[in-house]
C-alpha cells in the first residue's frame, strides 16, 4: 500500500522544467543574439512583403526592365544598378529573399517533422525500431548528399520552391533525428517518465506529455542553425543550375547570370552575394546563440 501510494505521489509530481529556463534573460544580454534575431526578423519580413522592402531605395518593381540600361552600375534612385535585363537589381535582390526563405521554411518544417517521429520512436522503442530507422540513417550519412541531390533535381520536370524543398528535406533529416533519438534516450530513462509508466499511463500519454516536451530542446536549437544552412544550400543548387530556374527570382539565379558578367559589372555579383551572407550569418548565429542559452554545460 505504501508502495503505491509513493508511485502514485511520484506521479504526481510534474517532471522538471523544460530545457532552457530563464534562457530569454540570458539571451536578452546577448548583443550577438540582438543582431541576429535583427537580421532574421528583417528578412522574414522582406519575404513576406517584398513589395514594401523594394521601393524604398529602388524602382519596386523587379519586372520593369529596360535593355538600355543592362549591367549598368549604380545611379541614383537604383543604388544597386541594374541587372543584364535591365531591371532595377535592388528590387530583384529584394524579391529574390522570397524564395530563399520560403525553402528555408518548407524544408527545415519538413526535417524537423520527419526528426521528431522517426527519432522519438527509435528512441523510446529502442530494439528493432531504433535498428531499422538507425540502419536508414546510416544510408544516408553514407551517401553524398550533393550527388543525390543533384540527380534527382535533374531528373524532376518542375523546379519550384516546394520540389527543392523537398529534396532538402530527403538528404537532410537524418541529424536532426540522431540529435532528436539521443534526446528522447535520455529522457526516457528518468525518473518521472518511469513514475508515469508505473501508474499505467498509455504510451502515448507518456510520449506526448512527459517525453517529446523535454526532449525537443536541443532539436529546436539545431532547427535554428539549420535555416542558414538550407538558404546557402538552396542558393548553392540553383547557382549550380539545378535549383530554381527563370522567371523565379533567386539570389541563386541571380548568382549564377552574374558569374559571366563579374569582369566587367562585378556589382551583379556583390549585391546579392552580400544579402546570401548577410542572412546565412544572421540564422547561424541566432541558431548559435539559441545553443549556448539552453545548453547547460555553457553556463
Amino acid at each position: 500500500m505504501a508502495s503505491s501510494t509513493l508511485v502514485s505521489a511520484s506521479a504526481e509530481t510534474p517532471p522538471p522544467p523544460l530545457p532552457g529556463g530563464g534562457a530569454w534573460s540570458r539571451l536578452r544580454r546577448r548583443p550577438g543574439f540582438l543582431i541576429a534575431a535583427f537580421v532574421a526578423v528583417l528578412m522574414t519580413a522582406m519575404a513576406a512583403v517584398p513589395q514594401a522592402f523594394a521601393g524604398w531605395f529602388g524602382a519596386g518593381d523587379p519586372r520593369a526592365c529596360d535593355l538600355i540600361r543592362s549591367a549598368q552600375p549604380p545611379t541614383a534612385g537604383h543604388p544597386f544598378g541594374f541587372d543584364v535585363q535591365g531591371c532595377d537589381l535592388y528590387s530583384t535582390v529584394v524579391y529574390g529573399t522570397r524564395s530563399s526563405v520560403v525553402v528555408a521554411v518548407l524544408a527545415t518544417a519538413g526535417m524537423l517533422a520527419i526528426a521528431v517521429v522517426l527519432g522519438s520512436l527509435a528512441g523510446y522503442y529502442r530494439g528493432w525500431a531504433d535498428a531499422v530507422i538507425g540502419r536508414v540513417m546510416d544510408v544516408f550519412f553514407g551517401f553524398p548528399a550533393l550527388v543525390g541531390m543533384i540527380v534527382i533535381l535533374q531528373t524532376l520536370s518542375v523546379r519550384n520552391e516546394v520540389t527543392v524543398a523537398a529534396v532538402l528535406v530527403l538528404f537532410g533529416w537524418p541529424p536532426l533525428a540522431r540529435v532528436m533519438r539521443g534526446s528522447v534516450l535520455a529522457v526516457a530513462g528518468s525518473e518521472y517518465v518511469a513514475a508515469a509508466r508505473g501508474v499505467g499511463a498509455r504510451t502515448g500519454r507518456v510520449l506526448l506529455r512527459h517525453v517529446l516536451p523535454n526532449s525537443f530542446g536541443p532539436v529546436a536549437v539545431l532547427t535554428g542553425l539549420n535555416i542558414g544552412l538550407v538558404i546557402s544550400s538552396e542558393s548553392a543548387l540553383t547557382f549550380l543550375g539545378v535549383g530554381l530556374r527563370t522567371p523565379a527570382i533567386s539570389w541563386g539565379v541571380q548568382l549564377n547570370t552574374a558569374q559571366q558578367y563579374f569582369t566587367t559589372a562585378p556589382h551583379l555579383l556583390i549585391f546579392p552575394s552580400l544579402f546570401l551572407s548577410v542572412t546565412v550569418l544572421g540564422f547561424v548565429l541566432l541558431g548559435d546563440a539559441l545553443r549556448d542559452a539552453f545548453d547547460p554545460r555553457t553556463r
